[in-house]
């Protein structure tokens, strides 16, 4: 479906939703199907929408909008190196059971002047506030650094952004964003939770959901993995074990 048209669709769901009293987000996303193929280099993103507001419970209709795009979570485990008899070895390590492997907040002013620091830590409208479960026991201030260790090493990364004044807002009803998806991201199932926002109170909020897919024959290979995975694991025996013997043959003529 083109812009045009689904800018139209959420203009007919704001209209058939005039009728409610509470302030209704309406979101959208330019692709909600990102195929990743051989040569990719990532993707631009586009977060659209419109808060509805009949009855002005923000004030005017005077919202901030706040986009939080976040990707599948998965175990990390960082390590922390240290100088030792003058070799830099493993010192500690820390490890955390669900860390989103990419994590992006767009927002209309910078979150410390829309919402309290409370209130940012409950919806994670920030890298500061991702919410990490820590496993096994650790002091919180070690805890804390090894997760600002793990924030920085995804934002240089690229995995990690925070965009303040990253969403535009017109006529006091539509919105919209543009989130960059680099080339490493994570295959799987990406949420962007838009929250419209009220004299610093989340007011609305409302889900989109994108996939993010493997396609061409890093696709079919990653299928067949799954759909075979006894028959795959022959393959790759075998065809190790082939390599090997050609290699040996190779090595043995010289």
């Amino acid at each position: 479906m083109s812009l045009a048209a689904r800018l139209v669709v959420v203009l007919v769901a704001w209209a058939a939703l005039t009728a409610q009293r509470e302030p209704v987000l309406v979101p959208e996303v330019s692709q909600s199907l990102i195929e990743v193929r051989q040569g990719f280099t990532g993707a631009r993103l586009l977060l659209y929408g419109a808060v509805i507001d009949p009855e002005g419970a923000g004030g005017s209709g005077d919202y901030d909008i706040v986009v939080v795009l976040k990707g599948p979570t998965e175990p990390v485990r960082i390590r922390e190196k240290a100088r030792i008899a003058g070799i830099w070895m493993n010192a500690q390590d820390s490890d955390f059971r669900s860390a989103p492997s990419f994590f992006a907040v767009a927002s209309s002013r910078p979150i410390g002047d829309i919402v309290d620091e409370r209130t940012a830590a409950i919806y994670e409208l920030g890298t500061e506030f991702i919410q990490l479960s820590p496993s096994g026991t650790i002091d919180p201030e070690e805890q804390a650094r090894f997760a600002r260790g793990l924030v920085e090493l995804r934002r240089k990364q690229g995995l990690y952004q925070e965009n303040p004044g990253g969403v535009r807002i017109s006529e006091k009803v539509l919105y919209q964003a543009r989130i960059d998806l680099p080339s490493n991201v994570t295959t799987g199932r990406y949420t962007a939770e838009t929250f419209a926002i009220a004299r610093g109170r989340v007011v609305a909020s409302a889900t989109a959901r994108i996939e993010v897919v493997k396609a061409g024959l890093e696709g079919q290979v990653v299928t067949a993995s799954q759909r075979f995975a006894f028959f795959y694991g022959l393959g790759a025996i075998a065809l190790s074990l082939g390599m090997g013997w050609l290699a040996g043959r190779l090595f043995a003529r010289g």
